[in-house]
């Protein structure tokens, strides 16, 4: 089940990290994990969604497809 993004930035508080620290290690942009974090992307396809489902506030359709069958 999908995250809120309150709960992604609580955890991110918890652990004591940054988005701009997550974003480096994770190899993503640091201004489209804000964007993603801010609702500014839809995260339908591409590097938004790939970041959403990273961040656990987006699941995989991936994950939906394979549990159906």
């Amino acid at each position: 089940m999908a995250r809120t993004v309150r709960e992604v930035l609580a955890e991110f508080n918890r652990r004591g990290i940054t988005i701009t620290e997550w974003a480096s290690h994770h190899q993503f942009s640091r201004v489209l994990v804000y964007a993603v974090l801010r609702g500014d992307r839809k995260c339908l396809r591409g590097q938004s969604h790939r970041i959403a489902v990273a961040l656990g506030i987006k699941d995989s359709e991936l994950l939906h497809s394979k549990r159906k069958h």
